[in-house]
């Protein structure tokens, strides 16, 4: 076998030390509080018939794009679901990338352009920042969700830019519902600073989508802001149970990504049958109240017992499908995580160095198919579990 080099060896026992090693495990049949599926869709038998039909009905039988969609991977269902897409948000148009984390690339590798200013949120993605990183633009992070650290950026950035008669940008970055806390910014704050100081912002909605709007348009349509947003990304893994991804914008921002955007160009088109379950899994959105009515509930209801549990204090507070209560340190988190595993529930840890080491957490994901009981019930075990411990 072949020889491992010593430096990475060393860092995978540094891991497994720090008890922060990463492996793979398979599905399992626990109550879920862990899974990205807020509506339920990915489990969707309705979903997966209809879009076997409509591919029959379309007369798609063919199993991959066969290429790159500027080669021959365009088909006709791309522009079909874009279209639907792109109105579903109110937005002039919608361009699909292969993922999320392929979209986010995408966009910040190609569209801020050297010496150009990205200050974005310290707790974005990584996604985000790996984009950030590709681009020869220079970037600064401002304290979470904090307005007046971001202005205080703004006056010095471009107080520099008018000092010296540039032409740069300066694109503001964040999130709707941040992955790991389940917070939310105040974004008509960040609406009006982008355009007090003539700024681009670009707002990624991947836990928003499915979950916040009458008919889960995401958290910038239910605040009625998407005129003033240069860029939306929307991501389908989560609430629309799906894979994939879309940047939403003008024409003149769609063209410039199939142009610019190495994530878009050099690679394979997503298979018709991927397309189809997206645009599928949108026409359920659109009618899925009831399912979207059911999530907020629980959310609702999740919150209540918390407050009546004296539990209130420990978790990070938000209105979204994500809610996170910290523990410090990965054994502890780890720990309190198999407890809940036994009990039959699937309460994920989320260990450092995901989050800063002493924000490590257990993350309690919500979903339309959660039952009161359950809530009730795992809520429960982790108030016997914290005041054991």
């Amino acid at each position: 076998m072949m020889y491992f080099p010593k430096f990475l060896a060393s860092k995978l026992n540094q891991r497994k030390e720090d008890n922060a090693l990463r492996s793979l495990s398979l599905s399992n049949s626990l109550i879920d509080f862990s899974s990205n599926d807020y509506l339920g869709f990915a489990k969707s038998k309705v979903i997966f018939d209809k879009t076997h039909q409509y591919l029959l009905d379309k007369n798609l039988k063919i199993n991959g794009a066969t290429g790159s969609r500027l080669l021959s991977g365009n088909h006709e269902l791309y522009l079909e679901t874009e279209n639907f897409i792109a109105s579903f948000h109110q937005s002039e148009t919608a361009l699909i990338f292969n993922s999320g984390y392929d979209a986010n690339i995408g966009f910040f590798s190609c569209i801020p352009q050297r010496n150009d200013i990205i200050l974005f949120d310290e707790l974005c993605h990584a996604s985000i920042r790996d984009g950030i990183k590709m681009s020869n633009a220079k970037s600064y992070k401002f304290q979470h969700n904090d307005s007046e650290d971001l202005e205080k950026l703004l006056n010095l950035y471009n107080a520099e830019r008018s000092r010296g008669n540039s032409k740069n940008e300066i694109y503001i970055v964040t999130e709707s519902v941040f992955s790991m806390d389940g917070d939310s910014p105040n974004m008509q704050e960040l609406v009006n600073l982008s355009e007090k100081y003539n700024c681009y912002l670009v707002v990624d909605e991947a836990h928003a989508l499915g979950v916040f709007g009458s008919n889960g348009e995401g958290f910038i349509k239910q605040l009625q802001l998407q005129d003033r947003i240069f860029a939306r990304i929307m991501t389908f893994g989560k609430g629309l149970g799906c894979h994939g991804a879309t940047i939403l914008g003008s024409s003149d921002l769609r063209n410039y990504l199939v142009n610019f955007s190495r994530s878009f160009i050099y690679t394979t088109g997503l298979s018709p049958h991927s397309v189809a379950t997206i645009l599928v899994a949108y026409r359920e959105l659109e009618n899925g109240k009831e399912s979207i009515q059911k999530l907020n509930h629980n959310i609702l209801f999740f919150n209540q017992q918390i407050s009546q549990l004296s539990l209130k204090p420990l978790f990070v507070s938000g209105k979204a499908a994500i809610q996170s209560v910290i523990f410090s340190g990965n054994d502890k988190v780890k720990s309190i995580s198999n407890e809940f595993q036994k009990k039959g529930f699937d309460v994920k840890p989320i260990l450092s160095p995901t989050v800063p080491e002493g924000q490590e957490r257990l993350r309690f994901c919500l979903h339309s198919y959660n039952s009161e009981e359950e809530i009730s019930e795992v809520l429960n075990l982790l108030a016997k579990f914290i005041f054991k411990s």
